[in-house]
């Protein structure tokens, strides 16, 4: 019998295999994206000191989002990642999708961190 592997399963050998040739340095660190069904998260790391510099998700109080699990809120999400981004000096960074596909919540927030001046 054929076990069949779950999606998440399946993202996270994506995710492992475009890892190996995406890193965040000094100069150009990584923007990492997660995504769950309720909320999105991202955050600027710095794979060379293992350090994250930025982050920013629908679960902060502060950014008063209702609904965390829609393309609006990804793209409140990308916006403020760029502006945190952006008092920290960073202009340059590399987009990791984290293994999921390129439309929806994870292209809304990637198109407003781009208009927000995030370059990748």
């Amino acid at each position: 019998m054929i076990k069949k592997v779950s999606r998440n399963e399946m993202r996270k050998m994506r995710h492992e295999r475009i890892r190996e040739n995406i890193s965040g340095n000094p100069e150009r660190p990584r923007l990492s994206v997660f995504r769950s069904n309720a909320n999105i998260s991202a955050q600027i790391i710095d794979d060379t000191a293992g350090v994250t510099l930025v982050s920013a998700s629908t679960l902060e109080k502060d950014l008063k989002i209702s609904n965390g699990g829609n393309i609006a809120a990804a793209g409140i999400i990308g916006t403020e990642i760029a502006k945190r981004a952006k008092t920290k000096g960073i202009t340059k960074v590399v987009f990791d999708r984290g293994g999921y596909l390129y439309h929806g919540r994870v292209k809304a927030l990637a198109e407003k961190a781009r208009e927000a001046g995030l370059e990748f």
